[in-house]
């Protein structure tokens, strides 16, 4: 059984009737900024096969984020490197979330969360749902968008800083990037807090433009 929509109706009932869903992606890249998506859907017009952005191929996504950007409300936010640097993943992670939320045109009644703890500072009524993505049709919406949304970053970092494969990889550690890393050096883009790129740095290698 794929996500439902019996969250937002909970909410509903309790007189929330502007829900969003928010999910964020890109805590694990080593380069690359953290990317979050908050979507109130219509409950009138879901498009058909919003699941996990991870179960969906590249078509399906690309489809069904069209889909969601033309019948739903949302708002796409991110927390650059530097921020993921300052605040750790975590913090700029649920940064990237507050800001999506305050980037709908309205601001919701309800929030659901995906993941174990709700954003600090956010004032709204909100629920954590562990796992949101595979279970709430709001939050696997946002999570189909912001993937959409980064990984289309990351194939324009990939054409200013070409060999390191972001264009497939999407910045996180593979085989041939930590390669890259190695060879190429680190870029201002790469997370130098993160364990493959502090320790090269550590060895000496160059940081380059």
């Amino acid at each position: 059984m794929g996500p439902h929509y019996e969250f937002e109706r909970a909410a509903q009932s309790e007189g929330h009737f502007r829900v969003a869903g928010v999910d964020e992606v890109g805590r694990g890249p080593l380069a690359g900024p953290v990317t979050a998506a908050a979507v109130v859907l219509d409950p009138d017009c879901i498009p058909e096969g919003v699941n996990d952005s991870k179960s969906l191929g590249l078509k399906a996504r690309q489809r069904l984020a069209a889909e969601i950007l033309a019948c739903a409300e949302v708002s796409v936010a991110h927390a650059s490197v530097a921020e993921i640097e300052e605040l750790n993943i975590l913090r700029a992670s649920h940064l990237a979330m507050s800001r999506a939320i305050d980037g709908l045109s309205l601001a919701p009644q309800s929030v659901l969360v995906d993941g174990n703890m709700i954003p600090r500072g956010l004032t709204l009524p909100a629920r954590c749902i562990v796992r949101g993505d595979t279970v709430c049709l709001s939050i696997a919406a946002a999570s189909i968008v912001a993937k959409i949304a980064r990984d289309a970053i990351m194939v324009d970092l990939a054409q200013q800083h070409p060999g390191y494969g972001w264009e497939t990889n999407m910045g996180y550690g593979s085989k041939s990037h930590i390669s890259a890393l190695q060879n190429l050096g680190v870029t201002p883009h790469h997370r130098k807090t993160f364990r493959p790129v502090h320790n090269i740095l550590y060895q000496g290698e160059n940081v380059t433009g």
